[in-house]
């Protein structure tokens, strides 16, 4: 996997997490206007993380694994929670089945 494809996961990972934490504040604000943005943020993700010419399957199970760690830290830092030992051990089991996605074929 090539520098550009990690950096256009993060960046497709960031938009959703960050698009899902916008709509979050919108809902809970009780404010269409932030929710819409959300949405459009939510879209972008799409776009960004289809960049990637792969396969669907192994486009999205990679992507999955960079999801779930931008996901886990976001709540960490962004929301400020505290994230339970079992979330940091389902998180690495997450990231190995990205892995075996990913490295599989050349084993």
């Amino acid at each position: 996997m090539t520098y550009l494809a990690w950096l256009i996961f993060v960046g497709a990972a960031v938009l959703e997490v960050g698009g899902d934490a916008v709509v979050r504040k919108g809902l809970r604000g009780n404010n269409l206007m932030i929710i819409m943005i959300g949405f459009a943020v939510l879209g972008s993700y799409g776009v960004v993380v289809n960049m990637v010419k792969w396969d669907f399957s192994k486009l999205l199970g990679v992507y999955v694994a960079v999801f779930a760690l931008i996901s886990i830290l976001f709540g960490r830092f962004v929301f400020e929670e505290n994230i339970p030992n079992t979330t940091w051990i389902g998180l690495s089991v997450i990231i190995c089945g990205g892995m075996i996605i990913q490295f599989g074929n050349r084993i």
